[in-house]
């Protein structure tokens, strides 16, 4: 039984979505703490940057669960892609 592609891609978004929440809340709370994470998760997404505010985090959170969508996606299509369809059951 292959896994679903849609299983694969919510759980990818809500994984990076999830850590990018996590680690921008963090932040906000500890200035110190996932600095450089989020410096360079900046030069990737546009907006989402070092500033501890809450709207920077739901920025940051947006870009992780779409851009988590779309490799889950694309991980989860190659996967069928290459796996292949029947199996033989040893005897």
């Amino acid at each position: 039984m292959k896994p679903s592609l849609r299983a694969i891609t919510l759980s990818a978004s809500l994984l990076w979505g999830g850590a990018m929440l996590l680690v921008g809340l963090i932040h906000m709370a500890v200035p110190s703490y996932g600095g450089e994470f989020l410096r360079a998760i900046s030069s990737v997404y546009p907006g989402a940057d070092t500033a501890p505010t809450f709207g920077r985090v739901l920025i940051g959170t947006a870009y992780g669960l779409v851009d988590g969508a779309v490799a889950g996606c694309l991980f989860g299509w190659l996967y069928h892609v290459f796996t292949p369809t029947h199996t033989a059951v040893p005897k």
